[in-house]
């Protein structure tokens, strides 16, 4: 039985710390998904094609990565690509509790579905992709934040 798990957020804009988490977690699954999650609260600052067509190409090469976007209950984007894991990257201590919250409602919702942590490695722990909006709407430099066709694609907006 394939090990399928999805790696659900906005991804708005998708980061190296985001790159760090998937990069590792790859010996732990068969097929990553990432889930682009529509929130109805946010608007992203780059549309779902975008985010979708950085994530292909950063992974071209990798067949085990694919993304897929979704709006709902992530345990139903679950059950729509068969993933039995969910994954989660951890910064802080503050981010455990959250997610831990967010995992027991899903494992309540279906309890087949298993949430991974991963906690990112130190030099990432500041980059959230909200932090990375504030420096590119600021024109600050976000290049050290940002995978190169991502920062390219800013640089060009």
């Amino acid at each position: 039985m394939q090990r399928i798990c999805l790696f659900p957020g906005t991804f708005d804009p998708i980061t190296v710390g985001h790159l760090d988490i998937i990069y590792r977690s790859l010996d732990l699954f068969d097929k990553l998904y990432i889930g682009i999650g529509r929130n109805a609260a946010k608007v992203p600052m780059f549309s779902e094609e975008k985010r979708v067509d950085w994530i292909q190409s950063i992974f071209k090469d990798e067949p085990r990565v694919d993304s897929v976007v979704y709006e709902g209950l992530t345990v139903d984007c679950c059950k729509r690509v068969n993933a039995k894991f969910i994954l989660r990257g951890i910064r802080y201590v503050n981010d455990f509790e959250y997610e831990k919250a967010i995992a027991d409602m899903n494992r309540s919702l279906d309890h087949n579905i298993e949430t991974i942590f991963l906690t990112c490695l130190p030099q990432y722990t500041s980059v959230a992709s909200t932090l990375v909006r504030d420096v590119i709407r600021n024109g600050g430099d976000a290049s050290p934040f940002l995978p190169p066709i991502v920062n390219q694609a800013v640089q060009n907006k």
